[in-house]
């Protein structure tokens, strides 16, 4: 009985948050009443505050949806990385961003920013910031299996080599979501660019002279991955 309830409960959930991002993306955040989302949804108003204190945070449950689903797929180019390092970066990054509009599109995606910034510390804030960091943590994670094969060098800290490229590809994809006007295989190719500058360094077998990727303060909550 508890797992049918449970299941009831998980289902009730999704329905919330798929009628949410339908309705997000033809009438807009600001459009959408959590009326509508209920009757979409098929639930009460009461059991949508019963799982959600507010839109917003409907709204980061969405970004919850997309981002949880491209870290499963991402887990695909971990488990067996191309032997270019630059390629299975952007295989990675090609994956986060193409998916990206899956559920959400910019207007969504620029309201959710916008209540993570203005809220830092809320509870939507941190989910918001924590989504962000199990996206780095993968990337994290790609390094440390290209750095075991050989394919970047062996001086290289992952964990800010890793972090220095997502939020370089963070900074590009917030900028592409601020331009109505861009595309997404530019914003791709754009990203590809610096990926292969930046993994070229890392690729060197020893660390440049000026190098900020060798030694420093640990980057993250996560635990140090292996060396």
């Amino acid at each position: 009985m508890a797992g049918l309830r449970q299941r009831q409960k998980l289902d009730r959930d999704r329905r919330i948050v798929e009628a949410a991002a339908r309705l997000f993306r033809e009438f807009g955040y600001e459009g959408v009443k959590i009326e509508t989302i209920a009757e979409q949804a098929q639930v009460s108003v009461g059991t949508i505050y019963n799982y959600y204190e507010s839109k917003g945070d409907v709204l980061v449950a969405v970004v919850s949806l997309e981002v949880n689903e491209v870290i499963a797929a991402g887990e695909g180019v971990l488990a067996a990385p191309p032997a270019d390092a630059a390629q299975g970066v952007n295989a990675l990054f090609g994956i986060y961003l193409r998916h990206s509009l899956h559920y959400l599109n910019k207007e969504m995606w620029r309201a959710a920013m916008s209540m993570s910034t203005l809220h830092p510390q809320s509870p939507l804030g941190r989910h918001y910031s924590g989504l962000d960091e199990s996206l780095c943590r993968q990337v994290c994670l790609l390094l440390a299996k290209l750095k075991a094969r050989g394919s970047i060098g062996a001086w290289v800290d992952v964990n800010l080599a890793g972090r220095i490229l997502f939020n370089t590809m963070n900074m590009m994809f917030i900028d592409f979501v601020k331009d109505d006007a861009a595309g997404m295989e530019a914003v791709v190719d754009a990203v590809g660019g610096q990926t292969a500058l930046i993994v070229s360094l890392l690729a060197a077998r020893e660390a440049p002279v000026v190098s900020g990727l060798v030694s420093g303060p640990r980057a993250g909550p996560w635990p140090v991955m292996p060396s």
